[in-house]
């Protein structure tokens, strides 16, 4: 099976680009973006969220995927990084950009559930988990990536990723598969 992505989101050459000439090297990979494009169209008109902007590779992703009346809000704590999405992807009204420190964002926000989240940094995956999970509506769909080994890890984070994924079976209210595909990923549905 050939699994390479057979789409791309317009904006992700461009993207990618801006994030070379950045030496920003942790944008998500394109298996990951396919599963992530397809995850939010099976939410039409849900509320996307994204913890750990980026660049806005992934948010490109799913933003492909969405449909007309689908939400996006994503947050990095990185202004430069940002800067590069907003550039790029903060023309089409279906998403927000805010910039915040995910652990911050998760104490002040009150708003709506979400119907989707992907978590592509610290909080609401190595620590936060049970905030995260109370902004999901039942049904909705988490997904991790980044669990298998990569060059840009610091030296403790396989231990970060054991605890994290042990943590994760023992939860009662997340129903979850590790997949050793892509950078590693875990898709959840809460329950």
């Amino acid at each position: 099976m050939d699994d390479t992505p057979q789409f791309a989101p317009a904006a992700l050459e461009a993207i990618l680009a801006d994030a070379a000439r950045l030496g920003f090297a942790m944008s998500c990979e394109p298996r990951t973006g396919s599963l992530l494009a397809t995850l939010a169209a099976s939410k039409p008109g849900g509320r996307v969220l994204e913890l750990g902007t980026g660049v806005g590779a992934g948010a490109a992703w799913l933003l492909h995927g969405m449909s007309g009346a689908c939400s996006l809000l994503s947050v990095e704590a990185d202004p430069q990084v940002g800067a590069v999405a907003a550039k790029h992807l903060g023309h089409d009204p279906r998403v927000v950009f805010e910039t915040a420190d995910a652990d911050a964002w998760l104490d002040a926000y009150d708003g709506p559930r979400f119907h989707l989240a992907y978590v592509d940094c610290r909080p609401g995956k190595f620590h936060r988990l049970d905030d995260l999970t109370q902004l999901l509506e039942p049904g909705a769909l988490y997904l991790g990536d980044d669990l298998l080994p990569q060059a840009t890890w610091p030296p403790d984070q396989q231990q970060r990723v054991d605890a994290f994924l042990t943590r994760l079976h023992e939860r009662r209210n997340l129903l979850s598969t590790p997949m050793r595909w892509a950078s590693g990923l875990v898709l959840a549905t809460r329950i």
